[in-house]
């Protein structure tokens, strides 16, 4: 079935996916500890904006501002009734600002984890996740999204529930895992045996790979691995956070800049990713670094340990706050 991002991957050889959310909405003043996705209702004029902002600069792909609005993280704001109307909204906000860009740009569906354990690690069964992940996804394809975005998966059951729930709505989906220190899930698992999970679930991401994680080098030596246990068929994403977090004065910085973004794209180009953009910390100037490197860019072989810690630094960097 044709379908928008399948269409431009058709045409293109990679598509620029946008950057961060809650690291930029702090940014424009949002309270520490508050939920992003409410400022779909509470504050759209500046969801718009940060939209406008990475369209500006060349995405392909824009992520709606939901990536917590399921009910289960919504509980924490007293807003878990809101998850319907907070999750339309907000892809109705990303609908806009793509159809205003003059050009073709995806709207992906953003949807993060519950927040909760599946059994038998926590109280959360499968069926609550998938009824979790179900009204999310409705919202957002009532709200007019081209693909939904399952992103930040640490548990292979939990990305299970959320793409047979997401597949309800008839839309494309793809997925992205996080894999932190020593290039593993917070639940152990590695970028190969992930790559083993993802050829079991029915249907297919059409697109999957790694975001968030320690920094920009352990997510392209992750992106590595996938490769070079998969296909050459496999369409990767590559969406790392812009340098490695470190804990300042009480507040987390990235360590990285438009230099350091502009090398992690032609590495992420190099091991195979053909959807490339930013995490936390990423700028609407960061990733104009990130589409000016790869204009013209010929993609090189697959990066070692030793090339990718030469350009961005250690593989296994600390977690923030770890001396």
């Amino acid at each position: 079935m044709s379908n928008l991002l399948s269409d431009l991957l058709g045409e293109r050889d990679y598509l620029l996916a946008d950057g961060a959310t809650g690291t930029n909405m702090m940014g424009m003043g949002l309270p520490v500890g508050q939920a992003p996705d409410l400022w779909n209702l509470d504050r759209p004029e500046n969801v718009t904006r940060l939209h406008e902002g990475f369209i500006g600069v060349g995405a392909d792909i824009i992520l709606t501002n939901t990536f917590g609005a399921n009910r289960d993280r919504l509980k924490l704001d007293q807003a878990d009734g809101r998850a319907r109307e907070i999750n339309e909204a907000g892809a109705r906000i990303a609908r806009a600002a793509a159809d205003a860009a003059g050009r073709p740009v995806v709207v992906a569906g953003s949807i993060g984890p519950t927040g909760e354990l599946l059994e038998p690690y926590g109280t959360l069964s499968k069926g609550e996740a998938e009824a979790t992940f179900a009204e999310q996804a409705q919202a957002l394809a009532q709200g007019g999204v081209d693909v939904l975005w399952i992103e930040t998966i640490f548990a292979f059951d939990e990305l299970a529930a959320a793409v047979a729930a997401a597949s309800r709505t008839g839309l494309p989906v793809t997925s992205t895992i996080t894999f932190d220190t020593v290039g593993r899930t917070m639940m152990g698992d590695t970028p190969e045996k992930a790559r083993k999970f993802i050829q079991t679930l029915v249907p297919q991401p059409i697109a999957f790979g790694a975001n968030c994680g320690v920094g920009p080098a352990t997510l392209i030596d992750t992106v590595c691995r996938v490769r070079r246990s998969g296909q050459d068929s496999d369409v990767l994403i590559a969406k790392g956070n812009c340098g490695v977090p470190q804990m300042i004065g009480g507040e987390i910085v990235y360590s990285g800049n438009e230099e350091i973004m502009a090398r992690y794209a032609r590495l992420a180009r190099d091991a195979g990713a053909r959807i490339i953009g930013g995490c936390c910390g990423t700028t609407p100037t960061h990733l104009k670094a990130i589409a000016e490197a790869l204009v013209g860019y010929e993609p090189g072989p697959i990066p070692d340990a030793d090339v990718i810690e030469a350009a961005l630094g250690p593989i296994n960097a600390p977690a923030p706050g770890a001396s």
